[in-house]
């Protein structure tokens, strides 16, 4: 038997979804380590209510694996994520949503891709996953796929996200805080990532360490996916720099006037460059000092 010399911390950011938590913590306590390495979680509740304690107290009285639970009060998905940080004790931290559960070699896939790849991280990819049968433009659309890469791929900021990552935890010793507060309704996961590359970490992808999303009906609607679009660009004012704004000056009226033309053709089309304008739109106009959305960030 392998000795296990390493630990990682699995760190979970909640607010408000106890049925899903209690999905991923089931799964998280199934995980198959090789011996090659022991693992603990720590949930970080978002609610200043503790909404989510009585779901971690059950989980702790049946599952062997141990678990840490902390709130963090103010509603700020950077803030609840530095607190995450705070009480995770691992060589390795991984970052997994509460609305999405793993494989059960997830992690050892992902420790793995990392040792092989002498990477400071690796991402693996985010599935949608519907419980009930989602309309056929929502899918033929791909509105709720993410993008994939080839196993091994050096990524750059713009590839990275907090949904599906493992990172050695000694690349947090220079960041007092790892997770910038002005993001608190989102994107603080790629400033994370954007600060760690040009500083000349790496970070790769490992294809075959898969999660799913739950996508409720909720998150099917037009609405829905407009809101994320806008929000989406209003996080990216940090972000922005000289070309990514001209690129958004440009696309605002080309796309605008493309619309009518793109409904002719077909409603995915129309709604995909309906996003990307909106998208647009939320940066421009949050570069200008104005929020549409405020500092929240999307629960649905």
């Amino acid at each position: 038997m392998i000795r296990q010399s390493q630990h990682i911390s699995v760190c979970i950011c909640t607010y408000k979804r106890q049925y899903y938590l209690k999905r991923l913590l089931e799964k998280l306590d199934r995980q198959d380590t090789g011996d090659e390495f022991s693992y603990s979680i720590v949930v970080a509740d978002n609610d200043r209510l503790k909404s989510a304690r009585q779901v971690v107290l059950e989980f702790s009285r049946t599952s062997s694996v141990p678990i840490e639970y902390c709130v963090e009060p103010e509603q700020n998905i950077a803030l609840v994520r530095n607190r995450a940080l705070g009480n995770a004790n691992g060589d390795f931290i991984a970052f997994i949503d509460d609305d999405e559960f793993p494989v059960s070699d997830w992690l050892l896939t992902l420790f793995r891709a990392c040792k092989q790849s002498d990477a400071d991280g690796v991402l693996g990819p985010v599935k949608p996953f519907f419980e009930q049968q989602p309309p056929r433009w929502l899918v033929r659309g791909r509105f709720c796929e993410r993008p994939e890469h080839n196993t091994g791929l050096v990524l750059d900021w713009q590839q990275t996200r907090t949904g599906n990552v493992l990172f050695k935890r000694e690349i947090l010793e220079d960041m007092e805080k790892p997770f910038r507060q002005g993001f608190g309704s989102g994107a603080e996961d790629k400033d994370f990532f954007k600060r760690l590359i040009e500083s000349g970490h790496i970070f790769t992808w490992c294809n075959e360490a898969v999660v799913y999303e739950v996508v409720p009906p909720e998150r099917w609607k037009r609405r829905y996916l407009l809101k994320r679009a806008l929000l989406q660009g209003q996080n990216q004012k940090y972000l922005a720099d000289f070309r990514s704004i001209a690129k958004s000056i440009i696309a605002v009226p080309l796309y605008t006037f493309l619309l009518p033309f793109l409904l002719l053709i077909g409603h995915r089309m129309f709604m995909r460059y309906l996003l990307k304008l909106v998208d647009h739109v939320g940066k421009l106009v949050a570069v200008v000092g104005f929020k549409p959305l405020g500092d929240k960030y999307l629960t649905g």
